[in-house]
Formats: C-alpha cells, structure tokens, sequence
C-alpha cells in the first residue's frame, strides 16, 4: 500500500515531468518559429527583422547550391548578402517543412526541408528558378531566445535559370 507521502512524491514527479515535457515543447515551437520566420522576412525583404534571428557571427555552408567552403561570417554580411540578392524586383518565396528538432541545454539542431524560388519577370535577365532541399539550422539560446548560429543546405533539386538566382542589376 502506498503511504500518503509516497503519493505525494509520485504525484511531485508526475508533475515535474509535465512541465519539462511542456517547456520542451515550448522550445520546439520557438525553434521552428525561428527558422521559418527567417524565410517570411526575406521573402518580406525585411532584412532589420531578418537579422534579429541570427547570433553575430554565423557558420554557412551552402557549397551545395554554389561551391566554395563552408564559412564563419558576420550574420550582418550574411543579411547584406541576401539584401543586394534579393533585390526589390526580383520575387522570391520560401518555405519549410518536416521539422525535426534536437536539444540539448542552451543548444539546439533544426533539420528541415525547404523550397524557394526566384523570378524576375522583366528587364535584362527574366525567368523562374527553383530549388530543393535539405537545411540544418543550429540555434543557440541566450536571455533574447533562440538565435541561428549556422546553417546548411544540401540540395537535392533545382531548376530553372540559374542567372536569375545569381543577376544583380548594375547600380
């Protein structure tokens, strides 16, 4: 038979574990919040709001989608880059899905898969291009919240006219 202070042990532990389970499920919401609305402020072009998802400095690897070497860049750079990329005429739309998220402490990995677009639809280069993939994301939490501190990408698909992801009008 189990005492009345017994009871209230397990019923203590029963408890602890709800609200460890609720604030993990609380973290992985706000992890995937995270990622996703990076792809809403780009496709916003909102690039202040862009950058407040991002640590200082961030590791990338898109060698996938255009070669060279995985890097540790200033989020700034990161967020200029993307800026003169995404310029106001050319569209783009991003999305994400199949999250599956990993944490431990104050660290956490997002893996997703995702689909973009580009499209210019006049001046000197037009077309749609389009691109599928895989990203894992690594967040960091700080006292502001979860903040990326990487991201990859490996492709598993693309189409389309490489030069409209790539033109940059002439200033």
């Amino acid at each position: 038979m189990i005492g009345r202070t017994q009871l209230s042990v397990v019923e203590h532990d029963e408890e602890i574990q709800a609200q460890t389970a609720q604030e993990k499920i609380a973290a992985e919401l706000e992890i995937r919040r995270v990622v996703d609305e990076i792809d809403n402020a780009c496709d916003a072009k909102d690039w202040a709001k862009c950058r407040t998802f991002f640590t200082d400095e961030v590791d990338v690897d898109f060698t996938s989608l255009a070669g060279g070497e995985p890097s540790r860049v200033k989020a700034d750079d990161l967020i200029g880059a993307w800026n003169a990329n995404l310029f106001a005429e050319k569209k783009s739309f991003h999305m994400r899905s199949n999250h599956r998220i990993e944490i431990e402490g104050t660290r956490a990995e997002a893996f997703s898969k995702g689909y973009a677009f580009n499209l210019l639809e006049s001046g000197e280069v037009t077309g749609l291009w389009e691109v599928w993939g895989e990203y894992v994301h690594t967040l960091e939490r700080d006292a502001d919240g979860w903040k990326v501190s990487g991201m990859t990408l490996t492709v598993t698909h693309k189409r389309g006219d490489d030069r409209v992801r790539t033109y940059l009008p002439e200033k």
